[in-house]
């Protein structure tokens, strides 16, 4: 029998769950929503590959299931007898901001049924939701001042305390901006500025794989004090960006048509940082394109 990492994100309807479920969904947790806390066990029974791929298992439960609060102790007791390690994050929010968030995104409460209003059914949950709270919660966070990107980050502080670092999945691109900047870049540099192997005949039909257009890059003025000083940036800001609970970071590297000078200094970029991370990848994206 497997024995997984078991979290469980509970509290009151509006007050970030989704959010936190998103967040160790990025942690590598393999996630499930609104799951009726009696089929947990049998879940867990099903052949899910415990490997480097899954960390572990993250599960939102609340009130949307009616038989929740009748069951839920039981479950969970069966789970740590079973041996699974087990914690449960309980999520609140005041009733201003919960009332502004519904509000906001004109979604109903669960609970507000009939002629009750939404103020009515956020104090009927939270009372209902008290035991679990007072009792059972490992952690409890007040969402009610902090942004969604705040949330992600406490999120992911929790998935850290139990797979330790959380690794980021980082991108590598070269492209040619005559074809278009790719949207989803998060750190872009231009480097154009550089001699063109495209005006050398023998050079212009290779790209910059070819060694010989590589050493051409390479060996140009300016290449190696810039390499330096932008890998030096990469090693001061990437660590920043994993400490704010970023996951994903794409790097682009551009040139006029995506072939040479892009290609490499994409590849020298992607030889200074592979073995720091356990997700990195490089694509060249318009390496195949007609000048």
């Amino acid at each position: 029998m497997n024995i997984f990492n078991i979290f469980i994100i509970t509290g009151q309807s509006g007050s970030g769950k989704s959010t936190g479920l998103a967040a160790f969904e990025d942690a590598g947790y393999y996630c499930v929503d609104n799951l009726p806390v009696t089929l947990l066990p049998k879940f867990l029974e099903l052949p899910i590959e415990k490997d480097t791929h899954y960390t572990g298992l993250a599960f939102g439960m609340d009130l949307r299931e009616p038989s929740f609060l009748h069951s839920y102790r039981s479950v969970f007791n069966e789970l740590k007898r079973a041996g699974h390690t087990l914690e449960v994050i309980f999520l609140e929010a005041d009733v201003a901001t919960l009332t502004r968030r519904f509000s906001q995104t004109r979604r109903s409460h669960p609970l507000a049924v009939g002629d009750k209003g939404v103020v009515d059914a956020i104090n009927q949950e939270r009372a209902e939701l008290l035991c679990l709270r007072n009792e059972d919660a490992t952690h409890i966070i007040d969402t009610s001042r902090l942004t969604v990107h705040q949330l992600k980050k406490k999120i992911s502080e929790l998935a850290q305390d139990t797979r330790g670092e959380i690794r980021l999945k980082l991108a590598i691109v070269s492209f040619g901006f005559k074809y278009g900047i790719p949207e989803d870049a998060d750190l872009m540099v231009d480097v154009r500025f550089l001699e063109n192997p495209y005006f050398i005949p023998e050079l212009k039909a290779h790209s910059g794989l070819n060694p010989d257009v590589r050493e051409f890059v390479m060996n140009g003025e300016g290449t190696a004090t810039f390499l330096k000083k932008y890998t030096d940036l990469l090693d001061f800001l990437i660590p920043m960006y994993q400490k704010e609970g970023k996951h994903y970071l794409t790097l682009a590297v551009g040139c006029t048509g995506g072939r040479h000078r892009s290609v490499a200094i994409a590849t020298e970029i992607h030889h200074h940082l592979r073995g720091r991370f356990s997700k990195i990848r490089l694509l060249h994206r318009d390496i195949g394109q007609d000048e």
